[in-house]
């Protein structure tokens, strides 16, 4: 994202403020349209020129010959701000709604059932058209990273514990995990689908030649390998265009309250979790599911989509997900429960602590990534702990970058690199960043899994002056102090 193109936002993010749009959710829904709407006419041009090159008509057109008046470069040469304001609010976007793959089933279909276009004036909507118009966005890169920046500007936490995860720590642990094409890929609380969106960014970097191997190599990339869930509606759009822009054309993603009973029997499908959880929800108990309830009887939604993570991964299947700090140390039945289902029933591979600012300006909470591998069958030997203390940005609200190569002011690339080679981690001391706690020493502890219980603290010895030396330093401060009492006695008279 070049200065350039993110002043380009902001004034069309201005635009919208100042014409009479100051939700931020609603700005990102309404922007999120207009996105939509220019992608599907790059669609069919891309349709049009691999048609004209092999000589062949287009193969299921986005518009029909009747419709070419409501494609984005026809509207926009409107000169008439009425005019187009008309086309796009009473033709263009309800043709959108109608839109669908393969049966009119796609997930932007399903999520655009229930979407308003609320731009509430010509003159508004013919500004922000042509400052869309002006941002080049000629490539999948350039459209994900001004929606991410678009995103980015929301700054203020949600309702229920939700507030977004950064994006480099969601780039953190898409690594950790290294999905490969095979695995099947779930947040099952997706928001805006960052974790989803880093996850086929990795696999489209580290795996282009298997995805697009063939058709069905693409298509299983496009249309299977990504799920994710969530139960605010605007969230489920947001997330659905997100994906969109950086290039999944039909990811699966649902409109489903992950923990309700509604949803008790879904369980096995998945060999990736990646999630960021709501912390502090408020949870119907009667309607949570009663398979998730009778492994941990508790209201904590963080606990029952821990339980719900396991139930949804194959065996074999992996995990990285957020916690609040709470979980790796709470005293209560439930969470002592859980701990030891993840030690002994199933495979903890590690904890990374995150220092409180991360999730600023947000929220202050302190904050682990949880790494597990689900077995049925025990397994873990020894957990690996790591100890963030600098994630590249400042740790206050302004959240400002830092030196990205120095390790004082980013620990990212060492986790990342201490991660992948843990095994060699068993020498290292419990004053280190990093290090191997065998589990008999976690069980030892009552499964406790805070750092803080097994990390050594090296105190360094303070020199302090002696009482008689500090008294003769005393004395000599007032005595110039009477001095300067006197000089000032002498000067009033």
């Amino acid at each position: 994202m070049t200065g350039t193109l993110k002043s380009q936002i902001d004034q069309i993010w201005n635009a919208f403020w100042s014409g009479g749009i100051s939700n931020p959710m609603e700005v990102i829904e309404q922007m999120t349209y207009l996105l939509f709407i220019k992608r599907l006419d790059e669609l069919q041009t891309v349709q049009e020129k691999k048609a004209h090159r092999l000589k062949q008509p287009i193969e299921s057109p986005i518009f029909g010959p009747k419709q070419q008046n409501l494609r984005w470069s026809v509207f926009r040469q409107l000169g008439d701000p009425t005019a187009l304001y008309q086309t796009v609010s009473e033709r263009v976007f309800p043709f959108i709604k109608t839109l669908g793959g393969e049966g009119g089933t796609s997930t932007y279909s399903a999520h655009m059932k229930d979407a308003r276009f609320t731009i509430p004036t010509p003159a508004l909507l013919t500004k922000v058209v042509d400052m869309l118009d002006a941002i080049p966005m000629d490539d999948r890169d350039t459209k994900g990273d001004l929606y991410e920046y678009m995103l980015g500007k929301i700054a203020s936490a949600g309702q229920n514990g939700q507030f977004r995860t950064p994006r480099h720590i969601i780039k953190l642990m898409v690594d950790m995990m290294a999905p490969k094409p095979s695995d099947t890929i779930c947040d099952p609380a997706c928001g805006t689908a960052g974790f989803l969106v880093a996850a086929s960014e990795h696999l489209r970097t580290h795996h282009a030649d298997e995805i697009y191997a063939d058709k069905k190599s693409t298509k299983r990339f496009n249309a299977d390998t990504f799920h994710g869930f969530d139960f605010d509606s605007t969230m489920l759009r947001v997330g659905s265009m997100n994906m969109l822009l950086h290039g999944v054309e039909n990811p699966a993603i649902e409109n489903r309250d992950s923990l309700s009973e509604g949803h008790a029997n879904v369980e096995g499908q998945f060999s990736l979790i990646l999630a960021n959880p709501p912390f502090a929800g408020s949870l119907d108990y009667e309607s949570t599911a009663k398979d998730l309830q009778a492994i941990v009887k508790t209201k904590k939604t963080e606990l029952l989509f821990l339980v719900l993570f396991l139930r949804l991964l194959k065996p074999g299947g992996r995990a990285a997900v957020i916690v609040p700090d709470g979980v790796l140390f709470g005293s209560s039945k439930a969470h002592k429960a859980l701990r030891r289902m993840l030690v002994e029933d199933h495979k903890l591979d590690g904890i990374v602590s995150m220092p409180s600012g991360v999730f600023r300006p947000y929220a202050g909470v302190s904050t682990a990534i949880l790494l597990f591998t689900k077995t049925n069958s025990g397994g873990t030997d020894q957990v690996w702990f790591y100890d963030m203390q600098a994630d590249g940005y400042s740790l206050d609200d302004k959240r400002t970058p830092r030196d990205p190569s120095s390790h004082e002011s980013n620990n990212l690339p060492d986790i990342l690199a201490r991660w992948n080679n843990r095994d060699a981690e068993a020498g290292r001391a419990r004053t280190e960043q990093s290090f191997l706690v065998p589990t008999s020493e976690i069980t030892i502890n009552d499964y406790d899994l805070s750092i803080n219980r097994y990390k050594q603290v090296v105190y360094q010895e303070a020199q302090h002056a002696s009482p008689r030396d500090l008294l003769a330093g005393i004395k000599a401060l007032e005595a110039e102090i009477s001095r300067g009492m006197d000089e000032l006695e002498d000067m009033m008279k």
